[in-house]
């Protein structure tokens, strides 16, 4: 078996936003995509923490605020807009510190016409966070506003807190299951059933939605038993500490935590990695 491509294995995720770029880019490395989203985005009913946040911005009482997505960026801004004007929104933003916790988040900045004052760099978890606060902007005292992307991170929240910060949490939307499941029920099957040679996983949350749907149904075990013959790709450490919290295998980590580099190094190794196991 070549090792540039996928040579027709099939290859499943769990992608939801980006579901038709990762089926295009699967596909030309000769895979076999079966995409199938494990979770939606829902915004907030009640968007109070967003506007609470609003006015203690636009009242000098955030010092720091920490962006953990680019979309929730976006959102906030759009909720903020039905109180404020834009330009007030931007202004106050601009006389903070602004950290962004990578590209997607420094990208939505720019879109409002401002730059981060930190970037987190790769591979953008909240321990890399943590050492950039810690080395360029100790939070000891200051009034931190965490902007959250669809799950609490409990861990991080304790750190902060114990670093001195008096935190205030930002939601502006949850993770939840897709509506109609029988999609992902069908995907987790043919898994199970081994008809899956390489599983991309992308986000740590589908992680936390697959083990809830296998729960339910009763197949956790064999679940378990089929990622046994399977290459088990990770985006980066964030999605690998959920797959092991649950007893997955991490088989593959690329060197960027990128969605693109996930894709190729893994079509470069999925061969190699299969015939190991399989012959294990």
């Amino acid at each position: 078996m070549s090792d540039t491509g996928f040579n027709g294995l099939t290859v499943a995720a769990f992608e939801s936003r980006m579901a038709p770029e990762m089926t295009g880019m699967i596909e030309r490395y000769g895979g076999r995509p079966m995409v199938t989203p494990a979770m939606r985005e829902v915004p907030l009913e009640d968007n109070r923490e967003a506007l609470q946040f609003g006015e203690r911005l636009l009242a000098d009482q955030v010092d720091v605020l920490i962006i953990m997505t680019g979309v929730g960026l976006e959102i906030l801004v759009n909720v903020l807009k039905t109180r404020h004007a834009l330009d007030a929104i931007t202004f106050a933003l601009g006389h903070i510190t602004l950290i962004a916790r990578g590209p997607k988040p420094a990208a939505a900045l720019k879109e409002l016409g401002l730059k981060p004052t930190f970037t987190v760099p790769e591979p953008n978890t909240w321990r890399e966070l943590l050492q950039t606060l810690d080395a360029n902007c100790p939070v000891l005292g200051l009034r931190v506003a965490l902007l959250e992307y669809g799950a609490t991170n409990p861990e991080l929240l304790e750190e902060l807190r114990e670093r001195g910060a008096t935190l205030s949490r930002v939601p502006v939307y949850r993770w939840a299951l897709p509506e109609d499941l029988d999609h992902l029920r069908e995907a987790l099957g043919n898994i199970v059933a081994g008809q899956v040679d390489v599983l991309l996983i992308t986000n740590a949350a589908q992680v936390d939605h697959v083990m809830q749907l296998l729960t339910k149904d009763d197949r956790v075990d064999q679940f378990r038993q089929a990622l046994t013959r399977m290459v088990v790709a990770s985006v980066g450490p964030t999605a690998s500490e959920r797959l092991r919290h649950y007893g997955w295998p991490v088989d593959l980590e690329p060197s960027h935590p990128k969605m693109g580099t996930l894709i190729k190094e893994t079509a470069e190794q999925a061969g190699a990695i299969l015939k190991t196991k399989r012959s294990a």
